[in-house]
This record gives C-alpha cells, sequence and structure tokens, in this order.
C-alpha cells in the first residue's frame, strides 16, 4: 500500500511539472509591419508625390511586384492572451501623384501598442532616458 502512495505521488508530480502542466506560458504581444497612427493616415490626401509620401509613412511594407503603381502599408498585432488587430492602407499611384487611400480596419484609434507616453526616449525629466524596447543607456558610455 506504502509503494502504491508513492508511485501515486510521484506520477502526480510528474504530471504537474510537465510540459502540459497547470502552469501557463509566458507570451508578448507581437506588433508586425508598419506602424500607422491615425494621424499619419488623415494626412495623406490625393496629389502628393511618392516622396512626400515616403516623407511622411515611411517606406511601404509591401510594393505590388507586378504593378508598381500600388504600396501597401500593413500593421498587425497579435495580442498574447487575446484577438488579431490589422490594419492596412492601401494607396494607388498615377504616375508620381498619389490618386487613392484604401482604409481597411479601424483607424479611429492608435494601435493598442502605443502607450500614454508615446514612441521612442522621453524628453521630460521625471522620466528615465530610454529607447522602443526601454533600455537605458549604460553610465559608462
Amino acid at each position: 500500500m506504502q509503494k502504491l502512495s508513492r508511485i501515486v505521488t510521484l506520477s502526480l508530480a510528474l504530471t504537474l511539472i510537465s510540459g502540459c502542466s497547470y502552469f501557463g506560458v509566458y507570451k508578448r504581444d507581437l506588433a508586425q509591419g508598419n506602424l500607422v497612427t491615425p494621424a499619419m493616415a488623415d494626412q495623406l490626401h490625393p496629389g502628393m508625390s511618392r516622396q512626400q509620401v515616403i516623407d511622411l509613412m515611411g517606406s511601404p511594407l509591401l510594393e505590388a511586384p507586378f504593378n508598381a503603381s500600388q504600396w501597401d502599408y500593413v500593421y498587425r498585432l497579435d495580442e498574447a492572451y487575446g484577438g488579431v488587430e490589422q490594419r492596412r492602407l492601401t494607396l494607388t499611384f498615377n504616375g508620381n501623384r498619389l490618386a487613392s487611400v484604401e482604409h481597411h480596419g479601424d483607424f479611429s484609434r492608435p494601435p493598442a501598442l502605443i502607450s500614454e507616453r508615446g514612441i521612442g526616449p522621453s524628453d521630460s525629466p521625471d522620466e528615465s532616458p530610454g529607447n522602443l524596447l526601454n533600455v537605458s543607456p549604460s553610465e559608462e558610455e
């Protein structure tokens, strides 16, 4: 009987600490693509040159391989314990000028990954210096 209770206890302990255990795996939000804010999308208007669009939005994530007149700015946020948020701006050019802008997704609010602090290092003295990864520069440098 004592041997049976040890086997059951050992089996239960191994089950709890195995890969299929009760304890979950750490996950984090995964953002991919071009970060396009509503303010950036609102500044686009027909008649802009390609260079003006690049200055405002950055390089497109996708250029149509057989049609150089279409650029796509795609943003995807795969939330760790939630759903997937996708946004896409499709810009169509006529020659060197922007002809149309198509919105796919919810551009009414900033992406969920942008915190209240914003993107990049802060200029305010009450916040520690850092970058997008929230890494502080070393004191020796």
